[in-house]
């Protein structure tokens, strides 16, 4: 008999990316692959491993059963502590359909089923580089980067060694500069060590910030107002995540209070303080506007004299050294070049690429339409100018926080103009929300509602702690179940969702993508495949993807030239393995050390590496292993000295 194979489509829980296999039935789900079993009646069963607490050891059975007249699909509950959910019902033994979702703990599962079943849109790398010298969203940049950063020219071959010899390095006759401490990507990640540094007792002097911007905030400022967060609108970060303060005291809730206040604003100034006092039981979560955010930051680079320390470069590759440091390649300018050798070096690269959808990658490939079709990182101020002036459908792929800013931003120009249409096409429903232990996150309307991107005790409370300490196996499920792709808790924004469908300009469709093209009045037509076997057209003027950005080690060329030099391992979401204090062990180098932070470790000890709070924790682990290594004249802040430094902060002074 031929096999019969049907292909599941989900989203990662973890970071949202698309898996999409195909297995051949039986089909058997669970968390343990020693209890899933082999063969039932002589067939070899295709074994499905889903990590995460949520799901049993042997949780499901996909499997077929024939009558007279054709196969049928069915799913089977194999008594899991937590249920199969059917589109959105729980189901102990249920038929399938193609198209139906199946949920199994956090994962929420598309299938498409047939003999022989395939893949319409194929599921290729497809993401938008940041342009290496202008640090801005390039669409034309290939989207496959290069194995190695490493040109023909530069770096020379004296630097393509494990251990370079910095004699060689000298004798090339381009500069070398040396630091104590180095920081690659000049921007948050890089700022906040920095920052720790001065605080900790280097001067200005010993450290070098090399990266493409001279404000540590740029790229994450660009992609706030790129995705429709301007400075007065506030960011998804809590009240005490204060990049400019590692004390976290005052938090960004008093200063706005005591602002308003003075300038006369009572009663909004005891909002925000009631907000924090009361939060999020008795109140909306409070988060701060991105404009305090910057503005806080500029003066806390003067502070620190990060224009002294920053120096603008592209770093091209990182090498060891012989006498136990590292030696940084980077390009200055166009044709200008130089290295950097430090001793110990922190690595704080951001996100290197945007991601974006296959099918519109395809999209603008054949019809080189850059204006129709947008990534909601990248400029795309043109799509809400035309629409206030002439109306039209946009359709928006993608359900998390950025979509939700994408859809309070139209519903504001829908005020200027009645004859704008949103149509949101998800892949799948969504029936019930993550859930770890008793808590469970809230649903409506096919949307997930958490006040920050992961449960607020990952970034100091129990469930840090429980990461930590978690092998790595456990880490991959601990992950499964906080993470997910979630937006803001805000009532306001649930009004205009609601408001929307009501009224009937705000849609939701569910389905596969079959293809997407453009019709003779330069519309974009989306063909996709609704549940059974049935397609439809969804006609729009332009497609907004806000599905997220790229973090995988592989989307940058210099972390994926020093993951081959070096062999390093990744973890199971293709970032680097780094220590619970954040080093990247493999590439210590005698008394050389190399921490990073970032997008690019979760996976690791800590879930919100990502954000404010998380890149200063980051700093704050790292900077005590520098110290427990005896790093030159860097000092552990203790009662007296941290409260020092705190003054010199509150008064403005250089640390």
């Amino acid at each position: 008999m031929t096999n019969l194979q049907i292909q599941l489509s989900w989203e990662d829980p973890t970071t949202g990316e698309r898996r999409e296999p195909k297995l051949n039935l039986p089909i058997a789900f669970g968390r343990e692959f020693a209890k899933l079993p082999a063969e039932i009646s002589g067939q070899r069963v295709s074994r499905m491993l889903l990590n995460s607490n949520e799901v049993s050891r042997y949780h499901a059975l996909i499997d077929w059963e024939q009558d007279w007249e054709q196969n049928n699909f069915i799913i089977v509950d194999q008594n899991s502590a937590n249920g199969v959910y059917v589109n959105g019902q729980k189901q102990t033994r249920c038929q399938l359909n193609n198209g139906d979702t199946i949920q199994i703990g956090p994962y929420i599962i598309t299938i498409t089923f047939g003999i022989n079943a395939v893949t319409v849109i194929p599921n290729n790398p497809s993401n938008i580089q940041f342009n290496p010298h202008t640090n801005l969203p390039d669409p034309n940049i290939s989207p496959i980067p290069q194995a190695t950063p490493v040109s023909r020219s530069f770096p020379p071959q004296e630097f393509n060694q494990n251990k370079v010899d910095l004699q060689a390095i000298h004798a090339t006759g381009l500069p070398v500069d040396e630091c104590d401490y180095l920081a690659v990507g000049a921007g948050l990640g890089s700022f906040i060590w920095v920052d720790l540094l001065r605080i900790s007792g280097i001067k200005a002097d010993k450290i070098i910030a090399v990266g493409l911007e001279p404000e540590p905030y740029a790229r994450y400022k660009r992609l706030c107002l790129n995705s429709q967060i301007p400075l007065h609108e506030r960011l998804r970060s809590n009240s005490d995540s204060c990049p400019d303060n590692i004390w976290g005291w005052p938090s960004y809730a008093l200063r706005e209070s005591c602002h308003d206040l003075m300038k006369g604003n009572v009663k909004s100034a005891f909002r925000y303080l009631w907000q924090v006092f009361n939060e999020p039981t008795f109140a909306e979560t409070y988060t701060p506007r991105a404009g305090n955010v910057f503005d806080s930051i500029d003066r806390e680079s003067k502070r620190i004299n990060w224009q002294q320390i920053y120096r603008y470069g592209r770093v091209r590759g990182i090498r060891k050294t012989e006498d136990g440091r590292y030696c940084v390649a980077y390009a200055k300018s166009p044709g200008e070049y130089g290295f950097l050798v430090c001793r110990y070096l922190h690595l704080a690269t951001g996100y290197p690429a945007i991601q974006f959808l296959p099918d519109l990658q395809a999209y603008r490939e054949k019809y080189q339409d850059f204006k129709s079709v947008v990534n909601a990182y990248e400029d795309h101020s043109h799509v809400y100018e035309e629409l206030e002036k002439n109306g039209g459908t946009v359709l928006i792929r993608g359900r998390g926080i950025v979509a939700s800013r994408i859809i309070q931003r139209i519903y504001e120009v829908r005020k200027q103009n009645r004859n704008i249409t949103i149509l949101h096409l998800m892949r799948s429903p969504k029936p019930q929300g993550n859930k770890f232990q008793k808590a469970q996150r809230l649903v409506k309307n096919h949307y997930e509602f958490q006040p920050f991107n992961w449960p607020k005790a990952c970034w100091g409370g129990e469930l840090r702690v429980m990461l930590e300490k978690a092998t790595p196996e456990e880490r991959q499920r601990l992950l499964a179940d906080w993470g997910g792709t979630t937006t803001a808790d805000r009532v306001d924004w649930q009004n205009i969702v609601e408001t929307g469908i009501k009224e009937g300009w705000y849609q939701i469709t569910f389905g596969q993508v079959v293809a997407v093209e453009k019709d003779a009045q330069n519309q974009t037509i989306t063909s996709i495949q609704e549940k059974g076997f049935g397609e439809m057209k969804l006609t729009a003027k332009y497609i907004i993807d806000a599905t997220g950005l790229d973090a995988k080690v592989k989307a940058n060329p210099l972390l994926e030239d020093l993951v081959n030099h070096y062999n390093l391992p990744l973890n199971h979401l293709e970032r680097l393995v780094v220590a619970n204090n954040f080093e990247l062990v493999e590439m210590r180098n005698t008394k050389g050390q190399m921490y990073v932070s970032g997008a690019i470790t979760l996976g690791g000890p800590y879930a919100a590496v990502d954000s404010f709070l998380g890149l200063q924790y980051s700093a704050l682990v790292a900077v005590d292993g520098m110290y427990i290594a005896r790093a030159p004249s860097l000092k552990r802040l203790n009662t007296f000295s941290s409260i020092n430094q705190w003054i010199k902060w509150v008064f403005n002074q250089q640390p």
